[in-house]
């Protein structure tokens, strides 16, 4: 077989490995803005046929016109800006209902720096968003019958219990990681001791307030599991993203600068913490992972304090 039929074979083969995926992939030149490429399977999730995807007008007139505005402004200019990015929004089909879409996108240049063309993949992501809309639902009952603590705000142990059940249930699904950070503060008895209990249950309050802007995302979830602990369940959230939030507690308290005088490791309040990651399956225990997670900030406290500790 000659090269050209090689060449030929291999473009075969990836065609039909792209046409057999549920991701749909698509490619749009940059100069005329129009669609090189766009998977069939478009026409099973949306009802509109590949030949219907013309130029990008065609894409941004099937958006719902109220994610229109702002997923076209947000993908032109990260396009334009070389950065490859993501963007969720309701795609109208041809019977006229919408579905939830992630557009992940890759921009290729040309050697000059300048923008040769996007390519991309369209995801189903109606599931998903049907899961979150659930959740925020939940919450707003949980709130309604007061799953809150009555201290610092942010919700108590018996929340987390059912937050943390339903999320290890999603993540063992849809075989997705989920993590779990777990704060102490440090030598707060001895901050009781010296500055009295009221001025410690003020202390929590504001750890509790300094601790709920660190979550972005509408599932990242924070609760009051105890005496002076707070918790993060932080649902498709890998190692390393984990990292980076624990790594912000420290940060946000820090730039706090909240007054300790009896703390051993400083002047200022500081904490320590425990974090963990799982992708779920069914031989795995939801309250073996939250030991394992307790344990982890155990050995923090025990290294010292005023640190994260991430693996054993």
């Amino acid at each position: 077989m000659s090269e050209i039929d090689n060449l030929a074979t291999d473009g075969a083969v990836y065609k039909t490995l792209l046409e057999s995926t549920r991701a749909i992939p698509w490619k749009i030149d940059w100069a005329t803005m129009r669609f090189a490429y766009i998977g069939p399977q478009i026409g099973d999730l949306l009802g509109w046929e590949p030949a219907s995807w013309m130029t990008v007008d065609d894409w941004a007139s099937r958006i719902h016109e109220e994610d229109r505005q702002r997923v076209v402004d947000f993908c032109v200019a990260q396009s334009i800006a070389g950065i490859d990015h993501e963007a969720d929004y309701r795609a109208l089909t041809r019977g006229g209902d919408y579905v939830w879409i992630r557009d992940v996108v890759h921009v290729v240049r040309k050697e000059d720096g300048s923008v040769d063309s996007l390519i991309g993949f369209m995801f189903d992501i109606s599931e998903r968003k049907k899961t979150e809309e659930q959740l925020v639902l939940l919450q707003r009952e949980l709130e309604e019958m007061s799953f809150k603590d009555g201290l610092t705000g942010v919700a108590n142990r018996r929340r987390f219990d059912f937050i943390m059940d339903v999320e290890w249930g999603n993540a063992r699904r849809n075989k997705q990681p989920m993590s779990l950070i777990m704060l102490d503060i440090d030598y707060f008895k001895q901050y009781n001791d010296h500055y009295g209990h009221l001025q410690g249950d003020s202390c929590l309050k504001q750890v509790a307030a300094i601790l709920s802007k660190v979550g972005t995302r509408a599932r990242d979830f924070l609760a009051r599991f105890g005496g002076e602990e707070f918790v993060f369940i932080l649902p498709e959230t890998n190692a390393k993203s984990a990292m980076k939030i624990a790594e912000r507690c420290r940060e946000m308290l820090a730039d706090a600068q909240i007054p300790h005088e009896e703390s051993q490791v400083d002047q200022v309040l500081t904490a320590s913490i425990g974090v963990s990651t799982i992708i779920p399956c069914h031989d795995d225990i939801m309250h073996t992972f939250i030991e394992t997670v307790d344990r982890r900030l155990y050995q923090a406290k025990q290294k010292g304090r005023d640190r994260i500790v991430a693996g054993d």
